[in-house]
């Protein structure tokens, strides 16, 4: 290729030598001023590698001619460019940390407007000029403007580990044993595969099935929407996406991994996966069916929800490249039995007549549960270009479900309220059908401009929801004299047999359009128009069954309505990229209004409530990128939250005689100002990682509750107190909190010291019976979790964690609570070479504040693992869970009405037997004309 240009070159030359030539005259027609001139500037681009054929961030790269002389360096990719370049030949010199100068003459032809140099490779210095030389490319983690990146291959997994394995090692990462994933505390809501949706976006199946060997980087995204992501406008909050990239010769090739397992009491599990890569052809399989047991703890973080399940989970997803048309697709299909015991115990609280009154209640709960679950959801994404400017992406979806719920529960209620003391239990038998279908499309269409970065895009979406609820509720109500169960009440003994239907139907629509005018290479314009609108019907319906078996309709427990939500926002904005800073300021004009009629069950009489606001919001986001190892990150939103339908409704709904609903025609939306900041660097020589955030937010005209507690006749002669709840907007109710993750690596990554925690403050504001109190909460937690690989035989990952969770409540004679967790805990492998592999963990927790229960479980796992055949890479393993059979969950739930705290009995002792395989089979590389394809930073291919 260069000896062409260079042929191309010396041709033109010796044209204009030849037009110069005295006494030769052009030919009829021609003349001198048509040999094409050598370009006055011109654009010079390239990418640095090591020896490994990795890209080199970071290095100092040095152009120079006799009319030039600039510096740049490599960006995370390894990529430099220099713009305005006076000379088509030139010195390209590369030097950096760890690098030896190396420097290279390049002649090119003057007539390229665009010169794309072949890869500068970097070859390490000979022994005896320097003893000991590394390069390694790219570093352990890259932060970019909205994406963190690590480099798989510098955190050591074992052979046959899945990715949850190797996200574990990750810093920042929590993987929950339910296949949850948390990035320094937020849920990671979407998992991508090479840029792609993979098997429909489910984290836990992405991070469960694949293989952690095929993995080259894992990225967490800020995920602005798919608008966002085509336009560069950011029309939404984020939300976190892990996307993980194959190595290039992880590309091409089928990786088959099935796994069965038995145990006692009729535990089983069987699960599958097959998954096809090619380039960007990705097809996957899997299926997975269990009948086992929830919540098994597993070090600090616990299990998951309580119970025997029975479960299932098929899917299948497919996702290809053409030439002018992308398409990603997606059909899930899940079934789940679920069976639990729960008991529950808590306060209330209200204020008295008097401040020396004790006010608060107690209340103690047991039910057992039964729930039952299916469900499917399809997807399709199809993204047609129609030419370089124009193109279009349609995704319609469906997804149908149906449960089936019923419970027995016995409560126990002793109640200090204003209008005296009262004793009640209740003995409540519930069973519910539900049904959901909901079809949907999202289509977006975008125009490119000749103009670079100038764009228009319109989205349109358009979504309807059907859902059914019937229902039956038998409610046994006892009163008593006194706190205790000997002195009953027999005349205020009452039953409640209630048959209840109900339909809710939702329809949605939305359009926004966004228009970018580029004012330079590193400033814009951004102009965003967005309008919403939902549509709901609601009938519910209730009918008593009497004691001789017939039906009658209550119409007082009737609820019907209808109403009408439409938001619009219109946004401007001024944003500023350069290299180290990214600056957004602008703002949004929000009128929204909220409409409807309903019936009021009193009189049988329709009433309309609506209410409308505008408001002006303004738009700050601000990064400083030092390197791409340390960013700061700066942001403010304004969110306006108007009330739902319920709380303005102009009448009492009686529907529920112990909990009444009054409505307020009156209210005021909510505004809700946010500021947060995060930091985050990376020091790569010393491989320690700080991670820092802060958030803070205060609401105005707050919506907030006020309880007034009233006598109501159940039955002529059978007083009892309800409960009314009317709705009033306050000022004052705010939150701060920060979270903090420090990791240092030693040893080639062998030895991992992580300390991690957050504190979380929130003043919230609430009413009772007239008298406004407010509740403060102060969550703080700690923790420090080393892990340990002196060897490739033995892992070792012991962790210490604290946790307090305060609670203030102003009303006379609710006491504080102290919520005080201590988790020991310890979990690792052995593995030798002779094919066995020893796994085990235990966790002792230490609870305090929630009375004389057993809060101080030592819950202990162990198995082995032997490795049957080397070739096929098949395991066959022997697990036991909960050994002393110690495993229960204690979750503590504070809110500006009480304290509750819920004890799950996982009957969790049990073993299992299993038998897994995996089968893989790699082609090298995608090529294209012999020519390996380049990759965009997603890890998709570009054909």
């Amino acid at each position: 290729m260069k000896g062409l240009s260079l042929l191309f070159i010396l041709f033109l030359f010796s044209l204009r030598l030849l037009a110069q030539v005295p006494g030769v005259a052009p030919k009829t027609g021609q003349s001198a001023s048509q040999v094409p001139a050598a370009l006055e500037f011109r654009d010079v681009s390239g990418i640095v590698k090591d020896e490994k054929d990795e890209p080199v961030p970071g290095a100092v790269v040095f152009l120079q001619s006799p009319l030039d002389s600039v510096y740049t360096t490599t960006n995370a990719n390894g990529v430099f460019i220099f713009k305005q370049v006076k000379r088509a030949g030139f010195y390209i010199t590369v030097s950096g940390q760890g690098i030896a100068k190396t420097t290279k003459l390049y002649r090119n032809n003057d007539l390229s407007k665009q010169i794309v140099l072949d890869p500068f490779e970097l070859k390490p210095p000979k022994a005896i000029e320097l003893k000991e030389v590394t390069i390694n490319g790219a570093p352990t983690i890259v932060y970019k403007q909205d994406t963190v990146e690590y480099k798989a291959s510098d955190y050591k997994v074992r052979e046959g580990d899945t990715l949850d394995e190797l996200l574990k090692k990750m810093e920042g990462f929590d993987v929950g044993r339910d296949g949850t994933l948390l990035y320094n505390g937020e849920e990671v809501k979407k998992a991508r595969l090479n840029g792609k949706d993979f098997l429909g976006g489910s984290v836990s199946q992405v991070i469960q099935n694949l293989p952690a060997e095929i993995i080259e980087k894992a990225q967490v995204i800020d995920d602005y929407g798919e608008q966002a992501a085509k336009t560069g406008i950011k029309t939404q909050e984020p939300t976190k996406l892990l996307n993980v990239t194959t190595k290039p010769d992880r590309s091409i090739g089928t990786y088959m991994s099935p796994t069965v397992s038995a145990g006692n009491d009729k535990r089983y599990s069987g699960n599958i996966t097959i998954t096809h890569i090619n380039a960007n052809r990705q097809i996957s399989i899997t299926g997975r069916i269990s009948n086992t047991q929830n919540g098994v703890s597993s070090g600090t973080s616990g299990g998951g929800g309580a119970g025997t399940t029975f479960s299932g989970n098929p899917s299948i997803s497919y996702s290809d490249d053409w030439k002018k048309l992308k398409m990603t697709s997606s059909y899930n299909l899940t079934f789940s039995d679920n069976n639990s015991i729960n008991k529950s115990f808590g306060e209330t609280y209200s204020a008295g007549k008097t401040p020396d009154v004790k006010n608060t209640s107690y209340f103690t709960q047991e039910s057992t549960n039964s729930v039952s679950n299916r469900g499917h959801r399809g997807q399709v994404r199809l993204n047609y270009d129609f030419d370089k400017y124009n193109n279009i992406q349609v995704e319609p979806t469906f997804s149908r479900s149906t449960g089936n719920t019923s419970s027995n529960s016995y409560s126990d209620n002793i109640n200090n309220f204003i209008t005296g003391f009262e004793h009640r239990t209740v003995e409540a038998s519930t069973s519910t059908i539900t049904g959901n279908t909901t079809i949907g499309v999202n289509a977006i269409y975008q125009h490119i401009f000749k103009k670079p970065r100038r764009n228009f895009s319109i989205q349109l979406t358009a979504n309807k929801a059907d859902n059914t609820n019937n229902g039956k509720r038998f409610n046994h109500y006892r009163f008593f004299e006194d706190e205790t169960l000997n002195k009953p009440i027999d005349k205020k003994d009452s039953l409640v047999n209630l048959l209840t239907r109900r339909t809710n139907n939702t329809t949605t629509y939305g359009t926004t359009f966004t228009y970018l005018e580029p004012l330079s290479q590193t400033s814009q314009l951004e102009f965003i128009a967005r309008f919403n609108r939902s549509v709901n019907d609601n009938v519910a319906k209730s009918d008593t069954v009497l004691a001789n078996g017939q039906v009658k309709e209550l119409t007082r427990l009737s609820n019907i309505f209808n109403y009408a939500f439409n938001e619009s926002r219109l946004t401007a904005n001024y944003t500023y990229n350069s290299k180290k800073i990214n600056l957004s300021v602008g703002a949004s004009l929000l009128p929204t209004t909220l409409s409807g009629t309903r019936v009021n069950n009193n009189n049988n009489q329709t009433v309309s409530a609506a209410i409308s606001n505008l408001r002006l919001i303004p738009v700050l986001r601000f990064t400083y990128i030092w390197s791409t190892s340390q960013r700061l990150t700066v942001g403010y939103t304004g969110n306006n939250n108007l009330p739902s339908f319920d709380q303005i409704q102009p009448f009492t709904d009686i529907s529920d005689q112990f909990n009444i609903i009054t409505g307020n025609p009156n209210l005021k939306p909510a505004f809700t100002n946010s500021v947060n900041a995060s930091y985050n660097n990376y020091i790569a020589n010393s491989k320690f990682n700080i991670s820092l955030s802060l958030s803070a937010s205060e609401t105005k005209n707050k919506i907030v509750t006020n309880t007034i507690q009233r006598t109501r006749f159940i039955e002529p002669g059978r007083p009892s107190t309800a409960n009314e709840t009317t709705f009033i907007n306050i000022d004052g109710a705010h939150s701060v909190g920060g979270n903090y993750t420090l990791s240092k690596q030693l040893a080639d990554r062998r030895y991992n010291l992580s300390v991690s925690g957050n504190v979380n403050y929130g003043y919230n504001l609430a009413m009772s019976n007239g008298v406004l109190y407010h509740t403060s909460t102060w969550n703080v937690r700690n923790s420090f979790g080393p892990r340990i690989n002196p060897n490739d035989v033995i892992e070792i990952n012991p962790s210490i964690q604290h946790q307090i969770q305060r609670n203030f409540t102003s009303l006379p004679g609710a006491r504080s609570t102290l919520y005080q967790t201590t988790s020991l805990a310890i979990d690792g492998r052995f593995t030798f070479n002779s094919g066995w592999r020893f796994n085990y963990s235990a966790s002792k927790n230490f609870v305090t504040g929630l009375g004389a229960l057993n809060t101080n479980p030592l819950v202990i796992n162990a198995g082995a693992e032997r490795q049957l055949f080397k070739k096929n890479n098949v395991y066959l393993s022997f697990n036991v869970y909960d050994i002393l059979k110690q495993n229960n969950f204690i979750q503590q739930n504070v809110s500006t009405n009480g304290v509750t705290n819920t004890l799950s009995n996982a009957l969790s002792r049990y073993f299992m037997v299993s038998l897994r395989a995996n089968f893989q089979k790699w082609g090298g590389r995608p090529k294209r004309g012999g020519e390996e394809l380049k990759r965009k930073g997603d890890g998709s291919f570009i054909y």
